[in-house]
């Protein structure tokens, strides 16, 4: 009996310490590095498909979802414009809800950045960056352009697959996030509080 219990524990240690190591694995990207090689890549996408924002809309705004959603945890990000009314929530109604956000987003996203182009990007310092580096944290960006400076921020986590995502985003001051969450705050009331209404009449 001892060296069967011998045994089994021998067994789970083995089990146990490839994902303890997998755990304990750095992330391959920095919260930063992860933020410029998103933005380059969905700068350089919006680039490619420029030319299609006034002949196809369609395609252009289906580009630039996928490249969003590559970056973006729409669940997070669900999470946090409901607010207080995701704990009355289902998994189902969250991540509806992020869908309809992914849409908002991509929109969002994909008629401020067809004006870009080529405007001087700088990296800032984050303010009171915190202790651990896998923590979640802001990543502060300037575009500057014609002497006018606008501030973004993403706002990344660190996921169970060990990539930054972002799930909040400041632009020139304004949360994002909260911004939704007062519009499907109201839609709660107007609808009397029924989520599934409310994420139908997202727009």
């Amino acid at each position: 009996m001892k060296y069967i219990t011998k045994f089994v524990f021998l067994s789970f240690a083995l089990i146990l310490l490839p994902l303890t190591a997998v755990q304990a694995q750095a992330p391959a990207l920095t919260a930063v590095e992860a933020a410029e090689q998103s933005v380059t890549q969905l700068l350089k996408r919006v680039e490619e498909l420029r030319p299609y924002f006034e002949s196809d809309k369609d395609r252009y705004y289906a580009g630039i979802e996928e490249e969003v959603g590559r970056f973006v945890d729409f669940t997070q990000v669900a999470t946090g414009v409901m607010a207080r009314f995701s704990e009355d929530a289902t998994a189902e109604q969250i991540d509806a809800f992020g869908e309809k956000l992914r849409a908002t987003l991509t929109r969002f996203y994909g008629s401020a950045l067809v004006e870009y182009g080529g405007q001087e990007l700088n990296y800032m310092p984050p303010r009171n960056p915190p202790e651990d580096p896998e923590a979640p944290t802001n990543v502060r960006m300037q575009i500057v352009s014609d002497g006018t400076r606008i501030e973004l921020q993403y706002a990344l986590f660190l996921n169970a697959d060990r990539e930054w995502k972002l799930r909040n985003l400041y632009v020139g001051g304004i949360n994002l996030r909260r911004q939704y969450h007062t519009q499907f705050a109201a839609l709660m009331a107007r609808h009397n509080n029924d989520i599934d209404a409310v994420i139908d009449a997202w727009q």
